[in-house]
């Protein structure tokens, strides 16, 4: 963890920028947009990029990957440019919870596994790119995307202790256990064989 420098009530204000940025729902946003259906009746119901991918539409996945890593990335550099580093891992930690407990969905959002990159990859590239590739060469083997997230976040930490970030270290270790529960129920499909790939509906 980083030193905490930042006064009580920066600390609060970034937490809050980051949970607002966090908690906009892009893959409901863009698919209500280009006209593919209410995101919650498709699939999983789920409101990240595997599912929106099940509208059948690639540009629409694309976009909400973009995004849904943007806004983590964005809440971790304004808190860094404006604030300090521990201002910058508190607002990607919010930003992450706002993706997964937004507020104007009753709390019911995604996994963030999207947020959770990005915001790595705006903590520390190096580690960001690692996670990224991690996910990439899991999810290939496998054909499953929620593999590619659950071996990436698990690896989050050891990559920030091989790549030069021990300060992201316990951030990322928490970002893990967080990714881990809320995958809790495709880790019980894994375990079944009956897990979907990519791309099935």
């Amino acid at each position: 963890m980083p030193p905490i420098d930042s006064t009580f009530a920066t600390l609060i204000l970034w937490a809050v920028v980051g949970y607002g940025l966090g908690s906009i729902p892009f893959g409901m946003v863009l698919t209500r947009i280009m006209g593919l259906g209410n995101l919650r009746q498709i699939g999983s119901g789920n409101i990240g990029t595997t599912n929106v991918l099940r509208t059948g539409s690639k540009k629409a996945a694309a976009l909400t990957l973009l995004l849904d890593g943007g806004k983590g990335a964005v809440a971790v550099l304004l808190a860094r440019a404006l604030a300090s580093e521990d201002a910058a891992q508190l607002a990607g930690l919010a930003a992450f919870a706002g993706h997964c407990f937004p507020v104007w969905l009753g709390f019911k959002g995604g996994k963030g596994v999207a947020t959770f990159l990005g915001l790595m990859l705006a903590l520390a590239w190096p580690v960001g790119i690692a996670c990224c590739l991690t996910w990439l060469a899991a999810a290939y083997l496998s054909k499953i995307s929620s593999m590619g997230a659950l071996v990436s976040a698990v690896a989050a930490p050891v990559w920030c202790l091989l790549l030069g970030a021990p300060m992201a270290t316990v951030l990322a270790a928490l970002l893990a256990i967080i990714i881990l529960w809320r995958h809790k129920e495709n880790i019980a499909r894994l375990r079944n064989g009956t897990e979907p790939k990519i791309g099935q509906k």
